[in-house]
Order: structure tokens, then sequence, then C-alpha cells
């Protein structure tokens, strides 16, 4: 009996993401979390390859957390 509620569990899923964003500027990249059920990210930071503010935008899922 217990091998069976084993093998029936359900997975808990991850709340968070590590996504990598990438600047659309000078293609300086970041990891940042945010959580799964979220939009894709758009961030305004610091570029320091350019010494100045702009856009950043998630080019892919690195991992769950």
């Amino acid at each position: 009996m217990l091998i069976t509620r084993v093998l029936f569990a359900k997975k808990v899923k991850a709340k968070d993401v590590l996504v990598m964003l990438e600047s659309i500027v000078s293609g300086h990249k970041v990891n940042l979390i945010r959580p799964r059920l979220d939009e894709k990210m758009e961030v305004i930071r610091f570029d320091p390859w350019i010494r100045t503010m702009c856009i950043y935008k998630e080019k892919k899922k690195v991992r769950s957390m």
C-alpha cells in the first residue's frame, strides 16, 4: 500500500524560475529570479559595458528554483 502512494504522489512544481536577461544594446547578460506564472521579464537596469541604463529582455529559462 505504501509503495502505491509514493508512485501516485503528485510532484510539487517550483514557484520561481531563474531566467537569463540580455541587454538589447550591448548583449550583457544578467540572471534574475521571477515567479513561474508571470509574463516574460523586461526591466531597465544599469549596463556596465556601456555605463548607462538600458532595457534587458528575457532570453531563456535557466532552471526552476
